[in-house]
């Protein structure tokens, strides 16, 4: 590793599983400190014992204004500063137009428009001049999905919400970017079909199909990209959107 975070504090939410767990896994073995949040012990238990040393896991719901409290105020007190912030905590599920129903809506909205909204507004206070935060959107924000619209346009929000962001946070020198995967092998993705592995199978196979690289992404590839967002190699990058996701959104 290039240690490109050394000496770096780091927050990721959502950081038990999946794309969370890949990326706060990379920023420890790049030298940073890096706190995990999730809402279930057990997961975040399981997920520090396996990145191992570097790593402080604090249950929270990032929809949950006092959790996210308490959450910063556990880091002020240990480090006192955040350098990275990688919004990450925030999931869907399936439901087509006709049957939405208002626990879909609130559910989440809550966890990926407002719950990314007071992390990030409840953690300025702890950041400087050189800062980076790093929205989790998806291509659900740039394409039409069945039956994922309520999904799809909390994903769209947040890129909207960066690009005002980065005019809002204009002369702090902290940047903020979007980082829009495309389907990635994860617990979230598969989940959304329940438990059996054929059905899972089927899903990650006809989203391959899809893809102009046949196949889905893995949680690692999307770390890799917050990284380099994350790190002084994206200094001049700034309210931008960077798709990881196998093509899939640009064609």
């Amino acid at each position: 590793m290039c240690e490109r975070l050394i000496g770096m504090i780091a927050v990721v939410t959502g950081g038990s599983t999946g794309i969370g767990l890949a990326t706060a896994k990379l920023f420890a073995a790049e030298g940073a400190k890096v706190y995990i949040t999730g809402r279930r012990q057990d997961a975040l238990d399981l997920a520090v014992a396996e990145i191992g040393s570097g790593v402080i896991g604090i249950r929270a719901d990032s929809a949950s204004l006092s959790d996210l409290e308490r959450l910063y105020a556990q880091v002020r007190a240990e480090s006192g500063r955040i350098d990275v912030l990688f919004a990450n905590a925030g999931g869907g599920s399936l439901l087509p137009l006709g049957q939405i129903t208002e626990e879909q809506v609130d559910d989440t909205l809550d966890s990926n428009v407002k719950g990314v909204i007071f992390t990030v507004q409840k953690a300025l206070p702890l950041m400087d001049h050189g800062g980076s935060i790093i929205l989790t959107g998806s291509t659900a924000g740039s394409r039409g999905t069945p039956a994922f619209s309520v999904y799809s346009a909390s994903k769209a929000a947040l890129r909207n919400l960066a690009r005002s962001w980065a005019l809002d946070l204009k002369g702090t020198g902290i940047r903020i970017n979007v980082v829009s995967p495309g389907p990635i092998h994860t617990p979230g993705l598969v989940g959304l079909v329940g438990n059996d592995a054929t059905r899972q199978q089927d899903l990650l196979d006809g989203f391959a199909t899809q893809i102009p690289l046949g196949r889905v992404g893995t949680p690692m590839e999307i770390a890799k990209a917050v990284l380099f967002l994350a790190s002084e190699d994206a200094s001049f990058v700034n309210g931008a959107e960077l798709f990881v996701d196998g093509g899939l959104a640009q064609i």
